[in-house]
C-alpha cells in the first residue's frame, strides 16, 4: 500500500495501490543465477573451506535513484520466502534442490546498518535452521563480551528489533552450543562466566587433535579465528564459520541463504571503502551463500585498480563482475552478473499511473494526463510517484488536473541525484546536462577542470549511459537531464544563471575546439557538433564563432542531417532574435527541405534574410537555397534573382550560383547560353553535371551519362557524398533511355550510394529512372508507379520531378504506340509548363513519337545541332527499345 498516496487525498471512494510493473527480466535473471549457484554448491568438488576459487555467487543491480532498486528487492524477498506471492507475470517459482532462504538487509543510512548488525541480521535469520551453530556462535560471543562489555547481545537484540524480526531462539540456541562445548573440553560451572575459558580449552583441544571435540576440528580455520583479537576486523571472517556450518548440514535440511544487500550505495564513498571491504570479506567467505546487490552504481570489484583498498579484486576473482574487454563503459551491457536496470516501458508507464490510483476499478487519471507524465518520465519510476502527489495535490485545490499541470519536472530528482555525488561530479554533472553526448574530456573541459577525475567518477554512475556507436559515447538519463536544467534547483551549491551561461560558453569553446583539433573530422562529428554548439548558441545567445565554418562544411557536402527538432507545420517561420536564431533556423530549412513542401522552404529562409541578423556569407547561403527551391517551384524570375545577387556578391557560393544561372537557362531552352556557362564553372560550380543536364535533353545519351561519371568520380575525389549520388542518379537515369540492362547496375550503385543521404529529390529521379528503365514492358505497371511518384513530387513541390515523371510515360506510350496516352501526357506538360520553362520537354515527347512541333505555344528551344538531329537521335532511343519488346512501329 501506498500511504504517501493513501493520505494525500480525503476522498475514500479512491483506492490507491502500489503497483508493481514487470521486472520480468530482473526475476529471470535472479532464477537462473540462484539454479547455477545451487548446481556449484552442490557438486562434489565444491569445498566450503577453498578460499582461492574464483566467486560467482553474487548479482548486481544497479540503476539511477528512484528507478525501482528497493521495489525489486523487496519483492524477490517476498517471492523467494512465499513463492505463492511472486508476482503473476514472473512465472514458476524457484527450484533447486535446497531450501531458499531469503534475508533482506537494507543499507540505507535512514536504516543505521552497520556491519554488526548485518553479522547478526545473517546470524538470526539462520535461527530457523532450528540447532546451534557452535563454532560461529563461540565465536561471536566471545567477540560481544569483549567489545560490549556489560552489555547483554539479548539485551541489544531486543532493543534494536532484530529479536522481534527473527524470534528469541538464538540466545537459547547460542548458550546451548556454549554449554556442549563445555562439556565437550570437560569443563564445569556455568556457561555465562567462562566464555573465556571455553575459548582457550576449546584452542587447546583443537590443536591437540582431542578426539572429545573431533565434530569442530573439521573447521581447519577455528582455532586461529578464537585466537584472534575479537575486534571488528576479526568478526568480518567469523561469516567463514558461517558458511563452514552451513556446509555441514545434512542434505535432508540443506538450506541456500539468498542474502539481499540493498541501497549499497550508502556503506560510503569510493574513496574511503573500509565498510564495504568488510562486506565483500563475507560475500567471498560466505561462497554458500547468494547474494543479490542492489545499487546506484555497479560492484567494481573485479577492477585491478583496487587492489590493496579491498581484499580480493580483479577479474580473476569476480569473473561475472568484470566489464568485457573493449567496453569503455561500465554501464554497458555484457556482465553476467551486473545488470543495469532499465526503464520503464511507455505501456508499462502507463499501465503503473492507470492501476496507481483507481475508483470503481478504472483509473482515475485520464489517458491524455497518462500520457504526458508518462513522455515527461523518460520511464523512470521515481518520477511517476512524484506525478501521482502532484495530481492528487492539484485535486485538493478543487479541480481536475489537466495534462499542463503534470508536463514538468521535479526539484526532488536533483536532490535523489546528487546526494551521493561529490562537490566536483556535482559542477561536471551540472555542466554536461547542457550537452546531449559527450566523453570524459569533453566533459572536464565543459566543466572548466584541468583534471579529469571527477568526470571519470560520474561517467561510471548510472544515470550517465553508455553508447558504444556514438560520436561521444556517454550521455545523461533524459529525465535527469531535464530536471537539472529546468526544474529549480535547491540543493547549497546550485548555479545562478550567470554560472549557467559561464558553462554554456565553456561548452561551446570545448565543442568547436574538438571539431577544430580533429585530425580528419567526419560527417557525425560535423553534425554532432553543430547540433550542440547550435542549441547552445541559441539558447543563451552566444556569438557564432566557428559555428560558421562547421555550417559551410555542413552544406557543402549536400546530406542534410536534420539539425534539431521538426519545426512545427506552421504558415510563420519562428520569431528570430539572435544570429544564433537564423543559423539554427537556415541549417534546419534546407534539412527539412528534403520532407517538406518547396513553399515552406521559400517562407522560412525569407524569415532569415529579412531578419538581418546573419553576417553577409551566411546571409548568401540564405538567399541562394530559397533561390533554389524557387526554382523548384517553377518561379524562374525570383530564382534568377536571387542567384545572380549571390554570383554579383563573388562570395563561397558565388560558383554555385552561376550554377544555378545556366540551369535557368536550360529550363527555358537556351542550351547554347548553359553550355557555354558550363564551361566555366569548374569543379566548384558542378561543370560537369551542368554538361551532362545540357547532353540529355538533346538525347545525346552517351555524352550525357560520361559527363555524369566524370561529376560522380569527381565528388567522390572530393568526399562530397550528396553530390555523388546525385551524379550517378543522373546517370542511372540518362542510361535508362538507351540501354535498361546496363541502367539496372547504375540503378543499383545509385541506390548504394544512396544510403544514410537525404536527398528527396536524388531519391525521386532514382525512382523515375526505374520507370524509364521498364518503359516499352506492358506488364510494367508504369501507370499506377507514375501516379505515385507524382504525387510525391508534387508533395515535395519539386516541378522538375513531376515532369520527368510525365516524359518517362511519354517514352513508354511512343514506344507502344498508344496515342491516346501520348494526347494526355502531352496535356498534363503544357498544362504544367505554364508557357516557360521545361516547355521543351513536350517537344521530346513529340520528337519520341514522330509527331509535329504545335504551331502555338511557348517559343521554341535553341537545340544545339537544331531540332532534326535531335529529334532523330529520340526516335532511335525509340526504335533500339520496341526491338526490344518487339512492338509494333
Amino acid at each position: 500500500m501506498d500511504l504517501r498516496a493513501l493520505f494525500g487525498s480525503n476522498d475514500r471512494g479512491i483506492q490507491v495501490e502500489e503497483h508493481f510493473t514487470d521486472r520480468q527480466e530482473q526475476w529471470e535473471a535472479v532464477v537462473a543465477a540462484l539454479a547455477e549457484h545451487a548446481r556449484a554448491v552442490a557438486a562434489p568438488g565444491f569445498d566450503v573451506e577453498d578460499l582461492e576459487t574464483p566467486r560467482d555467487n553474487v548479482l548486481v543491480f544497479h540503476g539511477v535513484g528512484g528507478i525501482g532498486k528497493s521495489t525489486l528487492s523487496r519483492k524477490v524477498e517476498s517471492a523467494l520466502a512465499h513463492g505463492d506471492q511472486r508476482p503473476a507475470q514472473w512465472g514458476a517459482p524457484v527450484r533447486v534442490n535446497a531450501r531458499v532462504l531469503p534475508v533482506r538487509i537494507d543499507l540505507a543510512r535512514s536504516a543505521g546498518t552497520d556491519f554488526e548488525r548485518v553479522v547478526l541480521t545473517l546470524r538470526l535469520a539462520l535461527a530457523e535452521l532450528g540447532r546451534p551453530l557452535p563454532a560461529f556462535d563461540l565465536a561471536l560471543r566471545r567477540y560481544w563480551d569483549h567489545v560490549h562489555p556489560g552489555e547483554p547481545l539479548e539485551e541489544f537484540l531486543r532493543r534494536g528489533g532484530l529479536g522481534r524480526r527473527f524470534g528469541r531462539a538464538v540466545p537459547q540456541q547460542m548458550q546451548s552450543a556454549l554449554t556442549d562445548i563445555a562439556q565437550a573440553v570437560l569443563l564445569p560451572g556455568t556457561v555465562g562466566a567462562v566464555v573465556g575459558q571455553i575459548t582457550g580449552a576449546l584452542v587447546r583441544a583443537l590443536r591437540d587433535h582431542r578426539a572429545s571435540v573431533r565434530a569442530l576440528a573439521g573447521c581447519s580455520r577455528l582455532a586461529d579465528l578464537l585466537e584472534a583479537e575479537p575486534g571488528l576486523d576479526a568478526l568480518s571472517y567469523y561469516p567463514h564459520l558461517l558458511a563452514w556450518e552451513l556446509a555441514r548440514l545434512p542434505p535432508a535440511r540443506a538450506v541456500v541463504p539468498v542474502i539481499l544487500l540493498d541501497t549499497f550505495e550508502d556503506i560510503g564513498d569510493r574513496v574511503h571503502r573500509d565498510l564495504e571491504r568488510l562486506l565483500q570479506r563475507v560475500v567471498w567467505l560466505m561462497p554458500n551463500a547468494f547474494f543479490v546487490v542492489t545499487g546506484r552504481s555497479r560492484l567494481q570489484w573485479a577492477e585491478e585498480a583496487l587492489h590493496g583498498q579491498l581484499d580480493w579484486t580483479g577479474p580473476a576473482a569476480w569473473p561475472g563482475l568484470a566489464v568485457p574487454a573493449g567496453t569503455a563503459d561500465a554501464t554497458a551491457p555484457g556482465p553476467a552478473r551486473q545488470i543495469l536496470i532499465g526503464d520503464f516501458s511507455a505501456e508499462d508507464c502507463d499501465d503503473y499511473l492507470a492501476r496507481r490510483l483507481t475508483r470503481n476499478g478504472e483509473p482515475v487519471m485520464g489517458p491524455d494526463v497518462r500520457a504526458v507524465i508518462t513522455a515527461r518520465s523518460h520511464g523512470l519510476p521515481l518520477h511517476l510517484d512524484l506525478a501521482v502527489q502532484r495530481f492528487l495535490a492539484i485535486r485538493r485545490t478543487g479541480r481536475d488536473p489537466r495534462p499542463a499541470d503534470l508536463d514538468l519536472d521535479f526539484p526532488a530528482l536533483i536532490v535523489r541525484t546528487l546526494s551521493d555525488l561529490t562537490p566536483d561530479e556535482r559542477h561536471v554533472l551540472r555542466s554536461v546536462s547542457l550537452l546531449d553526448n559527450f566523453d570524459v574530456a569533453l566533459a572536464s573541459r565543459a566543466a572548466g577542470m584541468t583534471f579529469e577525475s571527477a568526470a571519470l567518477r560520474m561517467v561510471e554512475r548510472p544515470f550517465v549511459r553508455f553508447d558504444p556507436h556514438a560520436v561521444w559515447p556517454y550521455h545523461l538519463h533524459g529525465v535527469i537531464r531535464s530536471t537539472i536544467r529546468t526544474a529549480g534547483d535547491q540543493a547549497d551549491d546550485r548555479w545562478s544563471e550567470r554560472d549557467w551561461t559561464q558553462a554554456a560558453v565553456r561548452a561551446l569553446e570545448a565543442i568547436g575546439e574538438r571539431w577544430a583539433e580533429a585530425s580528419a573530422p567526419g560527417r557525425g562529428l560535423l553534425v554532432d557538433c553543430l547540433r550542440q554548439g547550435l542549441r547552445l548558441a541559441r539558447d543563451f545567445g552566444l556569438g557564432l564563432g566557428w559555428l560558421a565554418d562547421a555550417a559551410w562544411s555542413y552544406v557543402a557536402d549536400s546530406v542534410w542531417e536534420p539539425l534539431a527538432p521538426p519545426a512545427p507545420d506552421e504558415p510563420a517561420p519562428p520569431t528570430l532574435s539572435t544570429a544564433a536564431d537564423a543559423l539554427v533556423e537556415t541549417l534546419s530549412a534546407l534539412a527539412r527541405r528534403q520532407h517538406e513542401h518547396r513553399e515552406h522552404t521559400v517562407a522560412r529562409l525569407t524569415a532569415v534574410v529579412d531578419s538581418g541578423l546573419l553576417p553577409a556569407e551566411l546571409r548568401d547561403m540564405a538567399v541562394y537555397y530559397r533561390a533554389k527551391a524557387l526554382r523548384d517551384l517553377g518561379r524562374s524570375q525570383d530564382s534568377r534573382d536571387g542567384m545572380r545577387m549571390v554570383a554579383d556578391g563573388g562570395g563561397r557560393l558565388a560558383p554555385a550560383a552561376r550554377r544555378g544561372l545556366a540551369h535557368l537557362a536550360r529550363l527555358t531552352g537556351d542550351f547554347p547560353t548553359a553550355l557555354r556557362t558550363a564551361g566555366t564553372l569548374g569543379w566548384a560550380g558542378r561543370h560537369h553535371r551542368v554538361l551532362g543536364d545540357v547532353w540529355w535533353v538533346q538525347g545525346d545519351l552517351a555524352r550525357a551519362a560520361e559527363a555524369y561519371r566524370a561529376a560522380r568520380d569527381e565528388a567522390e575525389q572530393h568526399a562530397v557524398a550528396g553530390e555523388r549520388a546525385t551524379a550517378q542518379a543522373q546517370r542511372a537515369f540518362t542510361l535508362a533511355f538507351a540501354d535498361p540492362a546496363l541502367a539496372q547496375d547504375e540503378l543499383d550503385l545509385a541506390h548504394q550510394l544512396l544510403v544514410g543521404l537525404d536527398l528527396r529529390a536524388t531519391r525521386l529521379t532514382a525512382h523515375i529512372a526505374a520507370l524509364v528503365r521498364d518503359a516499352g514492358a506492358a506488364s510494367a505497371q508504369l501507370e499506377g508507379r507514375a501516379q505515385v511518384l507524382r504525387a510525391e513530387a508534387g508533395t515535395a513541390g519539386i516541378t522538375a520531378a513531376r515532369l520527368a515523371v510525365e516524359l518517362a510515360l511519354g517514352f513508354h506510350h511512343a514506344i507502344l504506340a498508344d496515342h491516346a496516352r501520348l494526347d494526355a501526357c502531352l496535356a498534363r506538360l503544357r498544362e504544367a509548363v505554364h508557357g516557360g520553362d521545361y516547355a521543351y520537354y513536350g517537344d521530346i515527347v513529340c520528337f519520341m513519337s514522330g509527331r509535329p512541333l504545335p504551331d502555338d505555344g511557348p517559343p521554341r528551344a535553341r537545340w544545339l545541332d537544331g531540332p532534326g538531329p535531335t529529334r532523330a537521335r529520340w526516335q532511335a532511343l525509340v526504335a533500339a527499345r520496341r526491338a526490344v519488346y518487339g512492338g509494333a512501329p
